[in-house]
């Protein structure tokens, strides 16, 4: 009996001695659009995979960028996302950064689109590299990047 009495203090003390906030970036999925603005010619995650191998073995057909975040948080307010990007425009290196309010969503998580379009993407070229930070205010909490950053 005293052990249970013991792990049972012992469990209450962990659970309120935790950190009611958490917040993570699950996935990044930086997509290619085509002059139209898609990403894909069917709902299908085949079809997507196989467009995306299109617009990436042909750069003319591609008109931008789209970053697909998927991110969890909780106990935070304010949240914003950010996507700083590293590319290469005739042989010489871009960066960019790019910031969207993060607004909570569906039962399946949170996604947030972020996109690079027009004249921007124009000159901003080829994706090198990345990095996406969830921001509460002006508090870093959470990060992803891509292997190269």
């Amino acid at each position: 009996m005293r052990w249970l009495k013991f792990l049972l203090v012992l469990g209450f003390a962990a659970a309120f001695s935790a950190r009611a906030e958490s917040a993570k970036i699950v996935k990044v999925l930086p997509q290619f659009l085509d002059a139209q603005g898609q990403h894909a010619l069917s709902p299908s995650l085949y079809a997507r995979d196989a467009y995306q191998a299109q617009l990436r073995k042909n750069p003319k057909l591609r008109s931008g960028l789209r970053f697909e975040i998927q991110w969890k948080a909780s106990g935070y307010h304010d949240l914003k996302l950010r996507i700083e990007a590293r590319g290469n425009h005739a042989s010489q290196p871009t960066q960019i950064m790019l910031e969207q309010p993060a607004k909570k969503g569906g039962l399946f998580g949170n996604w947030t689109t972020i996109k690079l379009e027009g004249d921007a993407y124009k000159q901003f070229g080829e994706l090198t590299s990345w990095r996406a930070t969830l921001w509460a205010g002006d508090q870093q909490v959470a990060e992803q990047k891509s292997f190269l950053w």
